[in-house]
Formats: C-alpha cells, structure tokens, sequence
C-alpha cells in the first residue's frame, strides 16, 4: 500500500464463491493458491469467476494518493509472508505455566483466566499464533482468543496449536471498520464489515456465535455505530485504559447497560511495543468444572460468556471481586472498597471476605482514592 505520510490504504481478497482474506494496511501483496496462501488468506480452490481486490480507504489526504494495483494469474514461486510465518513458528517452545491460581466457584463450576483480544501475523500483529499461545501460556492463561482483523484463515491452526501448549485458544474476528470495531466469537464464518453494524448482531447470533463491541472509548478506535440492539457482551476493560482512577469505561458500561451486557477484557497484543501483555487485564471465566483441556475448554468458555459468569482483574495474581452463587467474594484486596449497582460502598478490610451479592449485576472493586481494581458481572 502506499508509503506516503497519512495514507493508510487496507487490502484484501474477495473470491468467486466468497471472501478470502484481508491484510489491512499491514501488507503490499498477497498470493492465493489451492494448497497455500499468505497469511490472512485462505488456500484452497481458485473457483471460476470474478474475482475482486478489495481495496479500504482507511486515511487518505486531502489531496490524495496514487494507487497502482496489479492483478496476476498463473504459477506463484514466492507465497508473500508464508516463509517468515513458518520460520517464527517454529522457533516458539512451550514455556513453563506458572502456578495456578484457584479462585472459589459455585457447585460445578471453576473459574479460568482469559484474554479476548490478540493479533497474529494473519492481521497486522507482529507475531505467530504458536507465540500467542506462549505467551497466554506463561500469563497462567486457560484460553486466549485470536481476533485477527476480517479474517478468519487463523482459525485452521487453533485446535493443534491449542493442544501443543496447552491453552484453549478461541478462534475470533475483529470485524473492523474506520467507526468501530467488534470482536465475532466462534468458527461462525466471516462476518462482512462492509455490511451495517446493526446486521452483525443478528448474523452472529443467528450462526451461534458472540458480539463484543471493543474498545468502546478507544481513540480514534472508539465505537461510533448505531445499534438498534445491543450485542451482549462489551470490551468494557481494554489496555488502553491506562489511567484506572478515570472511570470513563465503567460509566460507558453503566450507560450501555449493566444488566445487559456482561464485561470481558482484552490486552488487544499485537507486538513487544503494545500497551501491554496477554493477560493485562485478566478475564475470569465460570465454566463446567467438567471441561478439562483445550478442546473441551473453548465451548465451556464461550458457554460462561454466554450466560454472564465474568470477572475481570487487572492481571493474573491481581485484586478480583466475583459472583459466587448468592455471594461476593473479594480476594487479595484488604482497605478497598466495594461500589454495588446501586452506588453503594461497603468497606473491605481483609485480604478474603464475602457479603451478600445483589440481584443487579454490575459490581466494581475500587481504593479509596477512586482507582478501579476488578469488576465483575
């Protein structure tokens, strides 16, 4: 795409018989074969008919910028990216978890620690997904979605990858748009950005998947889409809330609706230089106890969201406030506060205490000086 200085021009591949990838402004170029594609891409048939460069006029200047794009059919001898993507996988090595952390669940259930939002190489991350899975993996992390940018040819490597290290890995889409940006959960398909964010609801839902809208107060990112109807879930704690004496998000949720959408969190980990880790925040989800390995875990988590059973702290060993049952339970959190739905405080004093939980959801742990420690649904 051109390097020109405030032009930012997306790329990406609409097949014959239905999408076929996208690499956003990250790429120049990209190949497409039956057996392999460049990563963000899908390999497969080359099916008859017309086929479409997709171009997204992200930032364009005033006075515009030149495009040249060329088209060519024929034998490939050099896939674009495939090489460096299997080069950097394959020197990733499983690391060491650290010890886990039990948190008290209601009959039946456990609480597993997650991130919903993290980039590859398949979007516009620096990294591939085996290092992903590293990295959750030396967070404590049980799962961690990959919710490359309007794509979905990450998704064919999740179920291995999750089995070698260990970790559930959520196969996701973070369907992009210059307004807005909101993370599919599921192998539902691709969601098509180019349609109205009202119809995202309805076609995930309908396929059996989750919506959540990102980073809602994100920069130049923040969530600027009507929405007849609310998604259920929202990205309510993302790294980007660098200042967590602000509550901008939390009011953002309690204006969105506390009892209608259950809070998630994500790093939003695209390379070294991001704000921060996988696992900062830390998403804890209640799941069937009984979901044991990685392929058992993905559907028990996506199942935990899907009836609301969140907590989210700021890391893996930090301050959590959670629902257990008729409960509230406060970990690691002596001299803070805890401010239910209704506004009201209740002082905590040591390091594990309980209280009554309230019928309205929507509970955040704070220090006296205002600054937010965990949430929770």
């Amino acid at each position: 795409m051109p390097d020109i200085e405030g032009a930012v021009i997306d790329l990406g591949c609409e097949g014959a018989g239905g999408w076929r990838g996208w690499s956003g402004g990250a790429r120049q170029s990209f190949a497409i074969t039956p057996t392999a594609a460049t990563p963000g891409y899908l390999a497969g048939e080359l099916e008859a008919g017309t086929w479409f460069v997709v171009i997204g006029l992200h930032r364009v200047p005033v006075e515009g910028v030149e495009l040249v794009v060329e088209a060519v059919t024929g034998p490939v001898s050099v896939i674009p990216g495939l090489d460096e993507y299997a080069a950097l996988t394959g020197a990733v090595g499983v690391p060491a978890r650290p010890p886990r952390r039990v948190l008290p669940a209601a009959d039946g259930l456990r609480w597993v620690a997650g991130d919903f939002h993290a980039h590859s190489l398949h979007s516009d991350g620096s990294t591939p997904i085996a290092n992903l899975a590293s990295l959750g993996v030396s967070a404590g992390l049980d799962v961690i979605a990959i919710t490359d940018h309007n794509t979905e040819a990450h998704h064919a490597e999740l179920g291995g990858l999750g089995r070698q290290f260990g970790i559930g890995l959520i196969p996701g889409q973070e369907v992009t748009t210059d307004i807005g940006h909101a993370n599919a959960f599921g192998a539902i398909g691709v969601i098509d950005f180019r349609q109205p964010a009202s119809t995202w609801v309805t076609e995930v839902a309908r396929r059996g998947g989750l919506l959540s809208i990102n980073h809602p107060l994100g920069g130049d990112c923040s969530w600027r889409h009507p929405l007849p109807e609310h998604p259920p879930l929202a990205e309510v704690w993302h790294s980007s809330w660098l200042d967590h004496s602000w509550g901008g998000p939390v009011a953002w949720w309690q204006a969105w609706g506390l009892g209608s959408t259950t809070p998630i969190g994500g790093s939003d980990y695209h390379n070294p230089t991001s704000l921060t880790t996988p696992g900062i925040p830390t998403t804890w989800i209640a799941i069937d106890a009984a979901a044991e390995g990685p392929d058992e875990l993905v559907p028990a988590v996506l199942e935990g969201l899907a009836v609301g059973r969140t907590a989210i702290s700021a890391g893996y060993d930090a301050p959590v406030v959670l629902r257990n049952g008729n409960e509230l339970v406060v970990i690691d959190a002596p001299n803070t506060l805890l401010v239910t739905a209704d506004g009201a405080h209740h002082a905590i004093r040591s390091s594990y205490e309980t209280l009554p939980a309230p019928i309205e959801t929507g509970t955040a742990l704070i220090t006296h000086d205002n600054r937010f420690l965990s949430l929770t649904n």
